[in-house]
């Protein structure tokens, strides 16, 4: 989903107590804090971290429940596709759906929803997510129809993202984003107020009353705080300040978390499908080499990374598509092996490259954890040791950093991906084309021309994978992308907060309805 640049997920924990009865639902405030900060509360506006916020206050009409991974119905009650093609998707709406100001949910609200994230094509919208939707038809009040403009039968994954969060014509324009700072939803919360900047920086989170959808709240009361510093997150953690955290932990914090065992706050492990990885920016007269991107991908040293700066708490990563997806590979290792600086050398030199190559590496500073500059410290220390290039590292808050991106001004910049659905569709899709995730136009016709309509015209995903490994190969020999590493799931909380192990959605979400305040214990 979403993008990360140096990240370990962060989620929480359940301890060993269990709750009783009457304590289910109470008014107890559930505090959770995270580094992810939402770039906008419009959802045509993200295809970022912002979806974490977005699951818990805006409903879409399928959703991913705990332990699914398939999408099912939320806001509707029922879809599927209307023909073997898979190029009709009709969907009835649960009756009696409203919006928080009061509006109806229906499905001209719906239509209004989709036609609007295509006119405004945002920059680092999830536009692009809908490249295969033709039209919206409203057929009655409950009954929309989609028809796509060829095969796709990951549509309904499609739907299931947090980009797809549903919104009314009265609260939100059709031609522009919504500016301000609220949020007119049907999820399972309002947010009654929000606090984009300050230390008290945060999302105050009510029940929403009104509700009719999958979730099954276990509290009705959350606030998110958003930290601009790992460290702070982790004093408040200790000061009980907050109950849990998710998202921007250090590998250091994370171990010294682990190592007190008897402490009052408790980490587990799990694997992972965010990715990290460089974008190299053609507009760079030196990104743009096909050799320099070579040498690069010659001299990165992923295990001495991981070990560095991760502590174990990542995995070297040699593909777009990680371990734990159908269709991995290692193409990068396969191609490349171990660091080879004299290899690295024969290359630039093959290619009339002379002399020191001069680099400019860009991360966010503020939106994934403090580890973003360790990791990019040690990067340039890798690439400047073999002699062959002269790097500066700078980076900019999330913001200013996205902006920057838009406009490509980086010549190459470190991102992460948090998968949108669990397929390996996730993972190439999102990063090829004119407009995409990463804002920096790659287009590859092989893949967007004939391996995703190919994979995408088979229901049964199976037989999709052979496109997928093919992709990897395109997305290998053109460097446009360098995979550095795959994130681990790391959960720390309170040991009085429990649900935890339901928190999580397939798309690595917070799903914060699953948290409650224990009342006893084992």
């Amino acid at each position: 989903m979403r993008t990360a640049a140096a990240l370990i997920s962060i989620s929480l924990l359940a301890g060993c107590g269990v709750l009783t009865d009457d304590s289910a639902g109470s008014d107890g405030k559930i505090t959770v804090g995270t580094t992810s900060k939402p770039s906008t509360l419009d959802p045509a506006g993200a295809w970022d971290g912002s979806w974490e916020l977005y699951r818990n206050v805006y409903q879409t009409l399928l959703s991913y429940p705990t332990g699914s991974s398939e999408p099912t119905v939320d806001a509707a009650k029922a879809c599927d596709f209307a023909d073997r093609t898979h190029r009709v998707y009709e969907c009835e709406l649960r009756p009696g759906l409203t919006f928080s100001d009061g509006t109806a949910l229906d499905a001209a609200a719906v239509k209004h929803t989709f036609d609007r994230i295509v006119r405004i094509k945002a920059e680092g919208g999830p536009r692009e997510l809908l490249s295969s939707l033709d039209k919206v038809e409203v057929q009655s009040p409950v009954k929309v129809v989609f028809r796509l403009n060829k095969p796709d039968a990951t549509f309904p994954f499609v739907l299931a993202t947090p980009g797809m969060s549903l919104v009314g014509p009265a609260a939100y324009p059709a031609d522009g984003l919504r500016s301000g700072d609220t949020v007119t939803g049907s999820g399972p919360y309002t947010v009654q107020a929000y606090r984009p900047e300050g230390q008290d920086s945060g999302a105050d989170l009510v029940s929403n009353e009104t509700y009719k959808g999958f979730a099954d709240r276990k509290n009705k009361n959350v606030t998110i705080r958003y930290f601009d510093d790992s460290a702070k997150m982790v004093q408040a953690l200790k000061a009980k300040q907050i109950d849990a955290t998710f998202r921007g932990l250090t590998a250091e914090q994370v171990v010294a978390l682990q190592q007190q065992v008897n402490g009052p706050v408790k980490v587990t492990e799990s694997p992972g499908s965010e990715i990290h990885y460089l974008v190299f920016n053609p507009k760079d007269p030196n990104a743009a080499k096909p050799a320099v991107r070579r040498a690069i991908a010659q001299l990165v040293d992923r295990r001495a990374l991981v070990d560095k700066v991760y502590k174990g708490t990542a995995e070297p990563l040699y593909s777009m598509v990680p371990a734990g997806i159908a269709g991995h590979t290692t193409n990068f290792f396969d191609s490349y092996g171990e660091p080879d600086p004299q290899a690295a050398k024969r290359t630039l030199r093959a290619a009339g490259v002379r002399g020191v190559v001069p680099l400019a590496l860009w991360y966010p500073t503020d939106r994934y954890g403090s580890a973003t500059a360790l990791e990019f410290a040690e990067l340039k220390r890798q690439l400047e040791e073999s002699g062959l290039f002269r790097v500066t590292v700078q980076g900019r808050p999330w913001k200013l950093f996205q902006e920057g991106v838009q406009k490509g001004e980086f010549p190459v910049f470190g991102r992460g991906w948090a998968p949108d659905y669990p397929d390996p569709d996730s993972f190439v899709s999102p990063f090829v084309g004119e407009r995409n995730a990463i804002s920096t136009p790659y287009l590859s016709p092989e893949i967007t021309g004939r391996l995703l309509p190919k994979s995408r015209s088979e229901a049964d995903r199976k037989r999709a994978l052979p496109y997928f490994v093919r992709a990897q190969e395109v997305l290998e020999k053109d460097i446009r992308l360098l995979p550095l590493w795959q994130g681990k799931m790391y959960v720390a909380a309170s040991e009085d907060i429990g649900g935890t192990e339901r928190a999580l959605d397939p798309q690595t979400v917070m799903q914060v309805w699953e948290l409650y305040r224990k009342t006893s214990w084992d």
